[in-house]
């Protein structure tokens, strides 16, 4: 399976079908993507490492912050506006369904 390097500090390999896109993504410590959101549905499940999650729009009342360890998963509805950052080199894989283009392609160098 093929790895493309997006943005600095993350790798990636991604399994494309007909209704999901499954991708490992590897983000090296201090890895941050960037602010974005995209009408696919979003599981990731943090295989390892420590990271941290900015899930809203700053400075709206809806705006939540909070981390993540290896073991955990997170649901993001289509259309939330979301952010990570590693605190650790970290693996998580995502899960989008329909599938389609990911944030970090809306990022890249």
């Amino acid at each position: 399976m093929p790895q493309d390097h997006p943005i600095d500090l993350l790798h990636r390999r991604s399994i494309l079908g007909k209704n999901l896109l499954v991708a490992m993504v590897n983000l090296e410590k201090g890895c941050k993507v960037n602010l974005h959101h995209h009408d696919n549905e979003q599981m990731a499940y943090v295989v390892s490492g420590h990271v941290k999650w900015g899930i809203g729009e700053p400075g709206t009342a809806q705006r939540e912050e909070f981390e993540m360890h290896g073991g955990e998963v997170l649901h993001l509805p289509s259309n939330l506006p979301h952010e990570v950052v590693a605190l650790e080199d970290t693996v998580v894989i995502d899960m989008l369904a329909p599938p389609g283009p990911m944030g970090i392609d809306s990022q890249k160098k």
